[in-house]
């Protein structure tokens, strides 16, 4: 069926086409029905199916003949240690931690929090919630006390499964002071914590309290799978809010399951026995969906990697790890590959390693600026896809589906709608636009399957932050166009659509134009408060290693480049060179945050920030510049 058909299918019959989806998935009951909208605009999927997660992603390959493929791989260029685990060792594992779980009263329902690195333990702990019913939410490693404090009251856990340590390049992150200090700020305690020591640091164990991973295990009857409804949340994810409040995003069990097992052929176009990459951390929605549960629900083989696109040791780590390990299809953000090019922007490198085994790479997590994407094509010789997605959904709103049927790709856009998503760009009264016009990117409801029906206790807040600002529709926050073929273009987050006298201009456009200058490495425009305009736009720009031309004439170029191209309405006259921009740890630029200290005004700082120091750089560059401005 071509894609087009199979896309309306899905929105015709919305029930038919998930039901038939939903057969790829081993049911203790299966579901009467897909499509449960009795509440709307709340909607569920599967609900009244009963079902275990845990199950689909590991008992079910072993009982079905695969149990000696390799399930894992981890590979950690920071200790220097590989570890490859088949689906048999993991089943065995996982049952055997659960079993330790449900032996100090861990049950269907409770929540337990995961705070660990790169390691498999970390997919073994997820599993193990999943095998239990209980609802896992997986807190970053290595984030701050308060941080962790908040999502502790807020998710009220049981127990909480924490590394001794984690490790970044020339330094041991300590995980136990931070895990302590959180309980002593929050009000919920923990019933119990589970230690995972690793060799690089043992921590003191808090007695009556801290169970370690090893000796709890010991002697315990492994535990089998618990069915759960297919609404049960599998787990619960805390997003950034923008009260400072992170938002628990609820993921539940049937769709979460039935969508991503689809999404692996179609989108990623991985067969069973396959191996998949996606180079995140666990502790981001990527890691959820791409490391942890879709490869292993699909039968492939996923990778665990605890390194860095550079430094761990040069700019050649990925492709190390997908010729070794013959990853067919890589997924990352376009942050790392700029962090690559911009060690590497000739690619030499990537000669050194035999890379037959890549057939496609994946982008998200930001927009992918088309001179990123043509840099890793001319490299690479491979199809190179962006796609977009969020948190909130789990799996892609848009993307190519080339397990399906490979559309033509256009550069700047992440392609067409996946099924059940009915995508629509909206004026500022709800309105659709026509073609090619920018406007805000939402949904019409319902959301498809493995997408979120709620925040953990907020339902109100779930309403006020997607529901509400368009009647019927969920905002997605994005701001956009769709072309005559239904190609999507992602612009900017909302807040970053600019007006300049007037003048409704997207920063996201501007990016892309500095990022084609050759001596720019990456970039970012945020708009900052004028008297005059109402807004300017200014931009950031990192160089490439090598350049020996001056930041002036760089500067210079960058500014006529953005006025020939975008027009002189965008009054593009601000720019400086910096070594670095603010981002979180998956890589999304702080751009809010830079106009904030750009305008002067009072900002919390970001939680998710990977190095708080890069701010007062921000600062200096922007006092180069006369801002703030008194």
């Amino acid at each position: 069926m071509r894609y087009a058909d199979l896309h309306q299918k899905s929105l015709n019959d919305p029930n038919g086409f998930w039901m038939e989806q939903a057969q790829a998935i081993d049911w203790d009951t299966p579901p009467s029905k897909a499509l449960f909208d009795e509440n709307a605009p709340l909607y569920e999927w599967f609900a009244d199916g009963m079902v275990n997660t845990c199950w689909n992603a590991l008992d079910r390959h072993v009982a079905g003949g695969r149990g000696d493929q390799l399930a894992v791989i981890h590979d950690s260029p920071i200790t220097g240690t590989q570890e490859k685990l088949t689906f048999a060792q993991m089943r065995d594992r996982v049952a055997r931690l659960a079993g330790a779980l449900r032996a100090q009263g861990v049950v269907k329902g409770d929540r337990v929090i995961i705070y660990m690195p790169m390691v498999p333990e970390a997919l073994m702990a997820m599993l193990a919630c999943a095998r239990l019913g209980a609802i896992h939410s997986v807190v970053f490693g290595g984030f701050a006390a308060n941080e962790l404090a908040v999502r502790i009251d807020d998710a009220q856990p049981k127990c909480i499964i924490a590394s001794s340590c984690g490790l970044e390049p020339g330094r041991v992150i300590h995980y136990k002071p931070l895990l302590d200090g959180a309980i002593n700020i929050a009000t919920h305690k923990p019933d119990f914590c589970v230690i995972f020591q690793r060799e690089q640091e043992t921590a003191a164990l808090t007695e009556g309290r801290d169970l370690d991973w090893n000796d709890f295990q010991a002697g315990v009857e492994p535990a089998d799978c618990v069915p759960v409804e297919g609404n049960h949340p599998a787990y619960v994810l805390y997003t950034s809010g923008t009260t400072g409040q992170p938002k628990g995003v609820i993921r539940p069990t049937g769709g979460h399951l039935v969508a991503l097992n689809w999404s692996m052929k179609n989108i990623y176009n991985v067969d069973p026995g396959d191996v998949f990459w996606a180079a995140s951390d666990v502790g981001w929605v990527v890691g959820h969906s791409y490391i942890c549960y879709a490869p292993l629900i699909a039968g492939n083989t996923t990778i665990v990697f605890e390194g860095k696109p550079v430094g761990t040791p040069d700019a050649g780590t990925f492709w190390r790890v997908i010729s070794e390990h013959k990853v067919k299809s890589f997924f990352t953000a376009p942050t790392a590959f700029r962090a690559v090019k911009r060690e590497d922007p000739k690619g030499e490198l990537v000669r050194d390693y035999d890379l037959s085994c890549l057939k496609t790479v994946y982008l998200a997590g930001e927009r992918a600026d088309p001179d990123t994407i043509l840099w890793a094509q001319s490299q690479l010789q491979v199809p190179v896809i962006d796609h977009w997605w969020q948190t909130e959904t789990g799996w892609a709103i848009a993307a190519n589906p080339m397990g399906n049927e490979a559309l033509p790709v256009k550069l700047g856009s992440p392609a067409v709608a996946m099924p059940g998503y009915d995508i629509r760009v909206l004026d500022e009264g709800g309105h659709p636009v026509g073609p090619d016009t920018l406007g805000a990117i939402a949904i019409k409801l319902p959301l498809p399957p493995g997408t979120l029906p709620g925040l953990w206790n907020a339902e109100a807040r779930f309403r006020k932050s997607y529901l509400d600002a368009f009647p019927g529709y969920y905002a997605t926050g994005d701001a956009g166009y769709m072309d005559a073929d239904g190609y999507v273009y992602i612009m900017a987050r909302t807040d970053d659509v600019i007006n300049v006298a007037g003048h409704r201009l997207s920063t996201g456009a501007m990016e892309e134009v500095l990022a084609s200058h050759p001596d720019v490495a990456e970039c970012a425009v945020i708009g900052v408060a004028d008297a005059l305009k109402g807004q300017l736009p200014m931009g950031f720009v990192c160089l490439n290693k090598g350049t020996d031309r001056t930041e002036k004439e760089i500067v210079s170029e960058c500014v006529r480049l953005v006025r020939d191209q975008i027009g002189p309405v965008a009054a593009f006259k601000l720019a400086v060179v910096v070594d670095r921009l603010p981002k979180t740890r998956s890589g999304k630029i702080l751009r809010a945050t830079m106009a904030s200290i750009a305008d002067g005004k009072e900002f919390k700082m970001p939680a998710t920030i990977d190095d708080p120091a890069i701010l007062d750089e921000i600062s200096v560059a922007l006092q180069s510049l006369g801002y703030p401005q008194t």
